[in-house]
């Protein structure tokens, strides 16, 4: 275990539990809107084709609200797997300890500054989520 304090370690568990809890808040009101929204009405409903395209850009954004949550609950629970096991806060690239200031901004932090950087570099940035092809 790096040099983090139990204190520190307890102030961190907390942040995520917070997170989490806002998270699962948020996935959960995702769920309730789409089962809210009616089915019945057929798509002859929208009054034309801005309409439509208007709320393809408001699913697309739900999804991608959602997904990018459920990704954070993964890297929540993976963080206190680490906890747990005593890898918490060692870099998974290069072994040495994350600095405490960048687990209190990013409590999900798997790796130290640079191999993030180097991480990120070589694997890109590639959409999750893609918006369907318009159809009339």
């Amino acid at each position: 275990m790096p040099a983090l304090t139990e204190s520190d370690l307890s102030a961190l568990r907390e942040a995520l539990v917070k997170r989490e809890a806002l998270l699962r808040a948020e996935v959960g009101a995702i769920e309730d809107e789409k089962n809210d929204l009616p089915r019945s009405v057929p798509m002859s409903h929208v009054e034309d084709q801005a309409e439509r395209g208007e709320e393809r850009t408001r699913e697309a954004l739900r999804h991608a609200e959602q997904e990018r949550d459920i990704y954070e609950l993964r890297d929540i629970s993976a963080a206190r797997v680490r906890m747990a096991d005593g890898h918490y806060g060692i870099c998974e690239d290069c072994g040495t300890d994350i600095p405490l200031a960048r687990l209190q901004a990013q409590p999900t932090a798997s790796r130290c500054v640079p191999c993030q950087e180097r991480f990120e570099t070589s694997h890109g940035m590639v959409p999750k989520v893609q918006l369907p092809p318009l159809v009339d």
